[in-house]
C-alpha cells in the first residue's frame, strides 16, 4: 500500500517553503520549528549573517544526525552481541 502524501507549508528564518511527504504535517511542522529556532539561537550566539548562520545551524544538526546514527549503530552492536552471548548460553 502506498503511503499518501501530505502537504504543508512551514516558515523558517521568515520564509515560507510548501512541503510534500509522506510524513503527518504535524511531524513536518515540527521539523521546521526546530530548523527554525536552531537558526536564530545560531544567530544570537555568533552575529553571523542568516546565509552563514543557516550553513552553521545545517552543519550542527548535520553532526547532532550522525552522532545520533553512530550511537545507534553501537547500541545495536552491543544488543547482538548480547544476544548472541545468550543464546550461546542457552
Amino acid at each position: 500500500m502506498e503511503e499518501r502524501k501530505q502537504r504543508v507549508s512551514v516558515q523558517v528564518a521568515g520564509k515560507t517553503y510548501n512541503l510534500v511527504s509522506t510524513d503527518s504535517p504535524e511531524h513536518m511542522r515540527r521539523v521546521a520549528e526546530l530548523v527554525d529556532r536552531r537558526l536564530r539561537e545560531t544567530e544570537l550566539a555568533t552575529g553571523l549573517p542568516e546565509d552563514r548562520a543557516l550553513a552553521l545551524t545545517c552543519l550542527n544538526l548535520a553532526d547532532e544526525l550522525v552522532k545520533a546514527k553512530d550511537e545507534s549503530l553501537e547500541m545495536r552492536r552491543r544488543m547482538q552481541k548480547m544476544m548472541a552471548e545468550k543464546g550461546d548460553r542457552a
